[in-house]
């Protein structure tokens, strides 16, 4: 089930000021942090799994430091191996700007993360990906969903329109690219050993 969180509500509530939409220094990221991962823990799940967007539509900058804590250190975990007891959690982020770019950047590159974006209602994948992840989440983006077999096929489609004369990759380097992107939290698997782009098409499903 899709939650939207508002980052400048959440920081109004956590320094208690409704004009305070700076996002900035780590205690401050660490206590927004925080608060977002209590909201995770109450929201309900469809099928075991979580879909939140993370609204900065209303952030008016944000530091290193706190990037690091409110992106960084919420998506961390859950690439990396979450408890047996925790939700299958996915993000979107929202209204990420010019003035916010350089620090979630940084961030992005000193952790070599990867992140769904939302930009006027389009999507995209952002941070650090190897070419061929993003040629494959974007193959399952326009598919809505797929698995292996049905990526390749749209590989191929690309690859001899381009004319370029690169064979696609096979279905097993595919597999185990859907798989690796899973695991970064930019694509969703379902039940059935599909893959939807996280964001793309139908924000709450899964």
């Amino acid at each position: 089930m899709m939650q939207h969180i508002d980052v400048s509500r959440v920081l109004r509530q956590t320094v208690a000021c409704d004009l305070y939409s700076n996002l900035v220094t780590r205690p401050t990221g660490a206590a927004v942090r925080a608060h977002i991962e209590a909201l995770l823990r109450e929201a309900p799940l469809r099928g075991g799994r979580a879909l939140a967007v993370i609204d900065f539509s209303h952030v008016r900058m944000i530091d290193f430091s706190c990037a690091d804590e409110v992106i960084a250190k919420l998506v961390l975990p859950y690439c990396e191996a979450p408890a047996a007891d925790a939700a299958d959690a996915y993000f979107v982020f929202r209204g990420v700007s010019d003035e916010h770019w350089d620090a979630i950047e940084a961030v992005l590159e000193r952790h070599e993360l990867a992140l769904v974006l939302e930009e006027g209602g389009e999507v995209r994948v952002a941070g650090v990906l190897a070419e061929d992840e993003r040629l494959v989440w974007g193959a399952v983006a326009r598919l809505g969903s797929g698995d292996a077999a049905e990526v390749v096929r749209v590989l191929a489609s690309q690859a001899e329109r381009a004319d370029g004369g690169i064979a696609p990759p096979s279905t097993a380097e595919v597999a185990r690219l859907l798989e690796r992107l899973h695991r970064r939290r930019v694509l969703m698997r379902l039940d059935d050993g599909y893959y939807v782009a996280v964001g793309a098409g139908a924000l709450g499903d899964g």
